[in-house]
């Protein structure tokens, strides 16, 4: 297990972007702007050893697998607790703070994203 954390809040505007297959995670203290787009969270577990194609990402009950990591979205975990992560199953990430992961069933994911959850990476 090279992640794990606790779901605190999940934003307003969440469903919308999961809709598109995006999900943003922002540690728990996130600005406002912030906060309305984002999963809220508090950090159990993040080694500074990026995760690797094929890593697996639960949310919850869900996996998937993760396809693409961006060059600066560890950091950004390790660091802030943010990423973006887009289940677009892309072999590289379009932006340096992005993890892309497979796609995955929006209505299975949102039920998955409830305070007390855990979203773990391993």
């Amino acid at each position: 297990m090279i992640f794990s954390t606790q779901i605190s809040a999940i934003g307003p505007e969440v469903d919308s972007l999961l809709e598109n297959g995006v999900l943003i995670l922002f540690a728990e203290g996130a600005p406002p702007e912030l906060a309305e787009v984002s999963v809220l969270h508090k950090v159990k577990k993040a080694t500074t050893e990026a995760p690797t194609v094929g890593s697996i990402l639960t949310i919850g009950k869900e996996s998937t697998k993760i396809t693409a990591v961006g060059p600066a979205a560890w950091k950004k975990v390790v660091d802030m607790g943010h990423v973006v992560i887009n289940f677009n199953g892309a072999s590289a990430a379009e932006r340096p703070g992005e993890i892309c992961a497979a796609a995955i069933d929006h209505a299975a994911v949102l039920k998955n994203l409830q305070p007390g959850f855990i979203i773990s990476i391993g």
